[in-house]
């Protein structure tokens, strides 16, 4: 596994376009994935932490339903080869079959309820956890949950950064 501060460097020396498509594995949305590229170079990775989830945090509301449209529905297997999918696929594991029926039905409610993909930071949460989370969110108003997809994302994108300076693809 190579050396985060050598993976840093290797970051922080690539072209814009470069960092920029090395960042959209970690957040689908171009202007994150612009900003973070523009704040370079970072003396660490905790630098490079806090730019992320400042961005993410600062996002218009567009931006985040682009980086939302690179999101499998929870309890769907994320297709392709890519580092993205590869890391989806990882960050669901503990979808159980036996639930993916009541996922798939808890998406199509929330879904119709606003608009766009529910995403949750699967990391270490079980399939009945994640679905749990889902129904008590489809309680909360446009405002309330447009704040929780935020730090949802802010925690994917913090997870997926931390793969990408270890060099996991």
């Amino acid at each position: 596994m190579p050396d985060t501060l050598t993976a840093l460097d290797a970051f922080n020396a690539r072209s814009p376009a470069g960092a920029e498509e090395e960042l959209l594995a970690c957040c689908a949305s171009r202007a994150f994935a612009a900003e973070v590229a523009s704040r370079r170079p970072y003396g660490d990775l905790a630098a490079l932490l806090t730019a992320a989830e400042e961005t993410v945090r600062g996002l218009e509301w567009p931006d985040v339903l682009q980086a939302l449209a690179a999101h499998p529905r929870i309890g769907e297997r994320a297709g392709g080869a890519g580092r993205e999918a590869a890391w989806s696929r990882q960050e669901q594991s503990g979808v159980e079959d036996d639930l993916r029926a009541a996922l798939a039905a808890g998406n199509r409610d929330y879904e119709a309820r606003f608009g766009h993909v529910y995403l949750v930071c699967a990391t270490g949460l079980s399939g009945a956890r994640m679905l749990a989370k889902l129904r008590e969110r489809l309680g909360n108003d446009e405002e309330s949950e447009q704040a929780v997809v935020r730090e949802e994302l802010a925690k994917i994108t913090r997870l997926r950064l931390v793969k990408l300076m270890e060099g996991e693809r």
